[in-house]
């Protein structure tokens, strides 16, 4: 049963990090319909793959107590330490695709806010809320 989850585990990771290089394209080309849109389908992958991530904690916590004493490298099979450390991997491989996704995101949103703030520039109000200015479409200055 460990080994199911742990294939399947990683197999998910896949797909994760398939969406995420699939938003880092359309972030690139400004497709952010793509991106909402998507949204959805990688929080569920991400709940599939916690649920599946539970199950293998439980089974690897029933395998130790049924042998308490022994280290995790003696009790479980070569396979399945060889998917652990593929799991591993994989988890790694995702953290960076998702960082640097995380940096093209601020970088847009650093882009829109300052757009944004110069477009309809505000005043700051000491400790209280930023105040919009008012002002016209066209300002004339001499």
């Amino acid at each position: 049963m460990l080994n199911h989850y742990l294939e399947t585990s990683i197999k998910d990771l896949e797909y994760i990090k398939k969406l995420i290089e699939d938003d880092i394209v359309d972030i690139k080309e400004a497709k952010h319909e793509s991106l909402f849109e998507r949204s959805k389908v990688k929080e569920h992958a991400i709940v599939t793959f916690e649920n599946k991530k539970a199950f293998i904690d439980n089974e690897i916590l029933k395998i130790s107590r049924q042998n308490e004493g022994k280290d995790l490298q003696d009790i479980l099979t070569q396979e399945q330490l060889e998917l652990l450390d593929e799991l591993k991997n994989s988890l790694i491989d995702l953290k960076e695709k998702n960082r640097y996704f995380a940096k093209l995101l601020l970088s847009v949103s650093e882009f829109y806010n300052s757009l944004y703030k110069k477009m309809l520039p505000t005043e700051t109000n000491g400790y209280g809320p930023d105040i919009a200015k008012k002002r016209t479409l066209f300002e004339l200055k001499a």
